[in-house]
């Protein structure tokens, strides 16, 4: 263990799927959300596992998993109010923090679409929503040659999140205040040229995301973050202080953990198409508008990533155990030293299930 990794924060993240039917109590009579429906679920948790929880170091995540798909087994094609009071995603979301007796347990997660969910942990509660609009942009003081400096576009993607009132009867309700204030800001976005409005001459997802708070803010007083995708693997979160950005890989490799016993899935040589995040921090660079270039992050990592990419990652001596926590202690050691903004790795070994390492683990959680 060296001095960039020692007292890094550890968490292992477990991810299943449930169908479920449910009728939300809510004030408007005739909100949608008073009818019977159903969804596909995702529930997602997160913990601090102690040393010795699971039948062998690096079996962290499976034993997670089936924790959760214990808990998750007694909704699945299910009438959700049979189970659960006024079963809506907030609380689910509870009930699973009631249910799932997981020491060091941080967080539940609940998607109830790909485009809204809520984060729980004991004292605090989330919701999420998922928008969508088309634009042109350019980055007008990028270095000549720069790509971003022509003139293109995106199919954006923006994530708000706001603290949730879970003594509201619905937070289907709050949903909707999220749609109503987004309502706002959307003729402006979509169909437009950035650069075109005051404020956003130099349109970063660094300078979208603190632009868009600042239209939101004032209306929409839970507001917590607002999130921008500027492609699928790329994009920045403002929460009114700070800046963060990440950008995704997927990593195709074979991998046996070296700890596992006889009989575990992982105990035989597999393998995965992971997912992996960079988390980054800092400061706002002035000029550029962003705290780090995208292309430098993808550059400067990208020998790292042709280390792992397609190769058994157990054969390198720091990567024998082969788990996800192992593997992202080592990138983020790794990755430190060339990217110091770097807050935290996250890597995924199927949908939600992996290891988060790093500084600030908690910060600006984003659906996987």
């Amino acid at each position: 263990m060296n001095a960039v990794t020692r007292g890094l924060g550890i968490q292992h993240a477990a991810s299943c799927r449930f169908e479920a039917a449910r009728q939300i109590t809510s004030s408007q009579i005739d909100h949608r959300s008073n009818r019977m429906h159903g969804h596909g679920f995702i529930v997602s948790a997160h913990a601090c596992l102690p040393d010795g929880w699971s039948a062998y170091s690096g079996g962290e995540v499976s034993s997670l998993r089936s924790s959760l798909e214990r808990r998750s087994n007694i909704l699945d094609y299910c009438f959700l109010n049979e189970i659960v009071e006024n079963p809506t995603d907030a609380n689910l979301a509870k009930w699973f923090l009631d249910q799932l007796h997981v020491p060091g347990l941080i967080r539940i997660s609940v998607q109830s679409t790909p485009d809204q969910g809520v984060i729980a942990e004991n004292a605090y509660t989330q919701v999420w929503r998922r928008y969508r609009f088309q634009a042109a942009h350019k980055l007008p003081n990028v270095p000549e040659g720069h790509k971003c400096g022509r003139l293109h576009g995106h199919g954006f993607q923006v994530i708000l999140h706001a603290a949730a009132d879970v003594s509201s009867s619905s937070v289907a309700v709050e949903y909707d205040s999220l749609d109503a204030s987004w309502e706002q800001v959307f003729p402006l976005l979509n169909y437009r040229y950035l650069n075109d409005l005051p404020g956003l001459e130099n349109p970063t997802s660094e300078l979208l995301s603190s632009w868009l708070w600042g239209k939101l803010k004032p209306d929409l007083p839970c507001l917590s973050a607002v999130t921008v995708y500027e492609t699928e693997s790329c994009g920045a979160t403002f929460d009114g202080a700070n800046y963060r950005i990440w950008k995704d890989f997927n990593v195709d490799s074979a991998v046996r953990h070296g700890n596992a016993v006889p009989g575990a899935l992982e105990y035989n040589l597999h393998g995965y198409t992971y997912k992996l995040r960079l988390r980054l921090c800092g400061s706002l660079d002035r000029v550029m508008g962003w705290t780090v270039d995208f292309g430098d992050v993808k550059a400067i990592f990208d020998p790292i990533f042709k280390s792992i990419d397609h190769h058994p990652l157990h054969e390198q001596a720091a990567l024998v155990n082969g788990d996800s926590a192992t593997i992202a202690k080592w990138l983020y050691g790794v990755a430190k030293e060339k990217l110091p903004e770097l807050e935290g790795v996250d890597l995924f070994e199927v949908e939600g299930c992996g290891a988060l390492v790093g500084q600030n683990v908690g910060a600006a959680l984003l659906p996987v």
